[in-house]
């Protein structure tokens, strides 16, 4: 590339988009040329502090499926990305002085492991590089909020009232189509799951999430959720479930590698309402989505107190790590069936319900009284829509140190006749007969 023309390069991590992407449209608007790249890191498969892959094969496979999906749409707009396996310090500055970069654009992190590489990135690169953060994966951006991050209200209730009341949201961006010469020569290719270190674990058949990663399945999935069957109008009443597709939107899964961003969906709402009406359901698709915000905004103004022990709260239990505890709640051995369902159902899916995550991380800290942080580091391994705000956000709530101001435990058999009277889902799960 000619050193007389500004090139930027465009790092992908969890904002796996072309559409409504505050970076992509800042270095094409900023630069001559723009290129990207995305990298599996190859530590991934490996073992954490508690045990568990830092990353398991059923949201790595969703990951390729994304990159996939974005490579596709960056050549829409003559934007080639190059596809990596390695270490983002040994590969970015390599790229950087490959291909002349002057700045490297990036979304902001401010958690534990997102900051600990870009440290690493930014003592490889030359001094004469920039690197330009942005936010990137709000609801409601940060600089529009009416408060200090220092300030933000430690109680969801008094944040939403007060973002509802002062905040708009932005509206969704488009990017800009480069010319042709901008496309460079790529012989990188995006690995297989095998590649990685993984193997291959074939979903069931009846699983609650059987889609495809990337922008074009999750547009397909809002577009048949929402306007096709219009399932959005019933989501209040139907939210709570745990069998079938359509119990719930499946949105988060997109959201959290940014398949799709908070925004996207709530313009989709809101052409929903002009299109058919307006009630109860519809706001609780947002009013789910400002959930979201606020537990970035609590790790915004928290830092990594999030992963303590004794959590934002600081306050102490008398927590266990009794392996065989923590072995059968994991593999669905406890003594409660409704338990043992959803944590079988989140080993082969990668998914599970909201109301089973609930379930099962408040039977886990508070009936099995273990430490909270090794659930959430299961989670975080499991899940096909981690996302490290909402995880330890959600675990350190039901764990009673964090943001719950009740401190409540969950009625694990009441929850089980409640929401599962036939056992229909813990026959499913269990593939037995219960009693």
């Amino acid at each position: 590339m000619s050193r007389n023309k500004k090139t930027a390069l465009v790092w992908f991590t969890n904002d796996l988009r072309t559409k409504d992407n505050a970076i992509l449209n800042q270095a094409i608007l900023e630069n001559d040329r723009v290129i990207s790249v995305y990298i599996f890191d190859d530590s991934l498969c490996k073992l954490g502090d508690y045990g568990f892959q830092k990353t398991a094969a059923h949201r790595i496979q969703f990951n390729i499926e994304s990159v996939k999906d974005l490579k596709v749409q960056l050549l829409d707009l003559n934007i080639s990305i190059l596809t990596y396996v390695g270490k983002a310090e040994l590969i970015i500055p390599n790229l950087v002085e490959k291909f002349h970069i002057s700045c490297v654009y990036k979304q902001r992190e401010w958690t534990r492991d997102e900051i600990a590489t870009l440290n690493k990135v930014q003592l490889k690169v030359a001094s004469s590089v920039k690197l330009k953060t942005v936010y990137n994966q709000f609801l409601y951006h940060p600089d529009d909020i009416n408060f200090q991050i220092e300030d933000v209200p430690d109680v969801f209730t008094v944040f939403r009232k007060n973002i509802e009341k002062n905040l708009s949201v932005r509206p969704t961006t488009k990017a800009h189509k480069l010319e042709e010469s901008n496309l460079v020569q790529n012989p990188t290719q995006i690995p297989y799951l095998e590649q990685l270190g993984y193997q291959k674990i074939p979903k069931p058949k009846h699983t609650a999430f059987p889609f495809k990663g990337g922008t074009t399945a999750a547009e397909e999935r809002i577009h048949k959720y929402f306007f096709e069957s219009q399932k959005l109008g019933v989501y209040k009443k139907t939210r709570n479930g745990l069998l079938g597709i359509d119990y719930s939107s499946k949105l988060s899964p997109w959201l959290a590698n940014g398949s799709i961003s908070a925004p996207m969906i709530y313009w989709e709402v809101k052409k929903f309402e002009k299109l058919f009406y307006k009630n109860q359901s519809t706001y609780w698709l947002i009013f789910e989505l400002i959930w979201r915000d606020f537990f970035k905004y609590i790790s915004l103004k928290y830092q990594n107190k999030i992963y303590l022990l004794s959590g934002i709260k600081e306050v102490h239990y008398d927590w266990s790590n009794n392996q065989q505890m923590i072995k059968d709640w994991i593999n669905g051995s406890t003594s409660e069936p409704f338990i043992n369902a959803n944590m079988i159902e989140l080993k082969q899916t990668g998914w599970m319900s909201n109301r089973g995550r609930q379930n099962t991380a408040s039977f886990f800290a508070k009936t099995m009284k273990l430490d909270w942080r090794i659930g959430a580091a299961y989670f975080e391994s499991m899940l096909l829509d981690y996302d490290t705000h909402s995880n330890y956000g959600n675990w350190m709530y039901v764990s009673g140190v964090g943001n719950d101001p009740r401190d409540r435990v969950f009625d694990t058999m009441w929850q089980a006749q409640r929401y599962d009277p036939k056992s229909k889902y813990q026959l499913l799960w269990l593939q037995k007969k219960l009693f």
